[in-house]
């Protein structure tokens, strides 16, 4: 009992924590015997790029968008815009057609946003495709940051950074702002140790060359469009200068209908990506698969409960300190989820009780998402959440 406590635990200890502290070291010695990677300048051979936004229904943001997508930097004659609205009922479509340098694409029929992308993937006639969301922002300089990486041939997708506004009087959903700023310093150091293990929607690029349809039941396509990149052996940068920002959940029940289906999408994934598990084949990314997303989307939510039980036992059996000790200590950490979740229903803004709460919430999400998917219950058409 003792044994499986002490694996169990030193497992959730390394999926959150461990192979951060792991990971940092391995970059350290890679930059101590082959230096750091050189990220490319800026320079007139900047590939042509075409920019895609997928939007559904999105009247109050869009005009926004259009006006952030057009200001972005980038030499001209170079970059194109494709908004694709498959099924808007609301005004959407008609603010995109209001602007010439926008091709509009619409359809009356909702076929969710992957097949989407799909259909406006084959209007693509440059060098690089840029995928990013209706409802964020982009800095300036983003697709300048993005693209210069696509001087180095090894590099197949670019993903940059996703930034989550935190109000003064944020509720429990302030920790998907914490959560972000961690990794994004994971996702930093992947990149500089092989590749990005997987790309966010909110703003992530691809040679169109590279670019392979996934089925259109895909729940998580940006991660399995760049996945199947890396698999093929290209590394995927990550670009933090390159940044989308974006307000957070409106509530933590939105967040955790967000989870749940990424929790879907990760079990999904990993079923359909089999090959990058086989360390024979992609030594480096199959460890860094593994470490930062597998244990994450599988064993680990289930390995903390079992850490808890078996910590109850053995310190109710032997009377020894030390389990003691970590018996007290788990217990105070959930105690403080349980006042985190209590204060949120009563609107009480503790940030530092959100941070245990949003941790737990997010577990939970997993089991909920593995049980959603293997009940079939998961939709691949696109439901986002409603943020602030």
């Amino acid at each position: 009992m003792k044994v499986t406590f002490w694996l169990s635990l030193f497992l959730v200890f390394y999926t959150f924590f461990g192979y951060g502290i792991l990971l940092y070291l391995l970059v350290k010695l890679r930059i101590a015997l082959k230096g750091r990677r050189v990220v490319p300048l800026v320079n007139d051979s900047l590939p042509t790029v075409t920019l895609i936004v997928a939007a559904y229904n999105e009247e109050d943001f869009i005009e926004q968008k259009i006006q952030n997508t057009l200001g972005l930097n980038y030499p001209e004659g170079k970059v194109s815009f494709i908004f694709v609205t498959d099924g808007s009922t609301d005004k959407t479509a008609e603010l995109i057609a209001a602007h010439p340098q926008v091709k509009l694409m619409h359809q009356p029929g909702r076929s969710g946003k992957i097949a989407a992308v799909h259909r406006a993937m084959k209007q693509v006639t440059t060098e690089i495709a840029v995928f990013t969301d209706a409802n964020t922002f982009l800095n300036k300089d983003a697709l300048v940051n993005i693209c210069r990486h696509y001087a180095d041939a090894e590099v197949g997708a670019v993903s940059g950074e996703k930034r989550v506004s935190i109000d003064d009087v944020a509720d429990a959903t302030a920790g998907e702002g914490f959560y972000w700023k961690y990794e994004s310093k994971l996702k930093t150091w992947d990149s500089e140790l092989y590749s990005v293990v997987g790309a966010a929607g909110e703003l992530f690029s691809v040679r169109v060359n590279l670019y392979e349809p996934v089925p259109v039941d895909t729940i998580l396509d940006d991660f399995m469009i760049s996945m199947l990149i890396a698999a093929k052996g290209y590394r995927i940068v990550y670009e933090p200068m390159a940044f989308a920002t974006e307000g957070g959940s409106e509530n933590i029940k939105e967040e955790l209908k967000r989870k749940i289906r990424i929790a879907a999408g990760g079990i999904q994934s990993i079923t359909r990506l089999g090959g990058l598990l086989n360390p024979f084949r992609h030594f480096v990314l199959a460890f860094q698969y593994i470490s930062h997303r597998v244990l994450r989307w599988t064993v680990t939510p289930f390995l903390m409960v079992l850490t808890f039980i078996l910590n109850l036992c053995i310190a109710i059996e032997s009377r020894q300190v030390l389990y003691t000790l970590l018996l007290d200590a788990q217990l105070l950490f959930y105690v403080l989820a349980a006042l985190g979740m209590v204060f949120e229903k009563r609107q009480v803004h503790i940030k530092v009780l959100f941070i245990p709460y949003y941790f737990c919430m997010m577990n939970y999400a997993v089991a909920a998402g593995i049980g959603r998917y293997f009940k079939g219950s998961q939709s691949a058409v696109w439901e986002k959440a409603k943020r602030k």
